[in-house]
């Protein structure tokens, strides 16, 4: 998710990267989200554009997506943790910045290997 006014350029560069890495999406999924914020701590959605994309994971690929993550924390953006399975903690803290709110009504108890890597319990 980028906002909306970064977003055309930074669509556009993650495709050139994408293109000149030589890997392929099996699936590529663009939206825009309309002026509406939405009101959780921890929602994805937020106006801009997303450009979802699928990967085979293969020895390689983490180079792709640190150059894609670079570009969607410059452009001020953010991944969506449910469907992203190797986002780094920085950019998710990053990329939510209302998470030392959600993290009062966290259940100590209550862990899963998503939150644990992206917030360390």
């Amino acid at each position: 998710m980028v906002p909306r006014e970064a977003g055309y350029a930074a669509i556009a560069e993650m495709l050139a990267v994408i293109a000149r890495s030589g890997e392929g999406s099996v699936l590529a999924v663009l939206k825009t989200f309309g002026d509406r914020w939405p009101p959780g701590l921890l929602s994805f959605a937020r106006p801009g554009v997303t450009l979802a994309l699928d990967f085979q994971n293969r020895a390689g690929i983490e180079a792709l997506f640190e150059r894609l993550d670079a570009i969607v924390s410059a452009a001020g953006g953010r991944l969506y943790p449910a469907k992203d399975a190797r986002m780094p903690r920085s950019m998710f803290e990053q990329g939510y910045p209302r998470l030392g709110e959600f993290s009062a009504y966290r259940d100590p108890g209550m862990s899963s290997a998503m939150s644990r890597r992206l917030m360390g319990s």
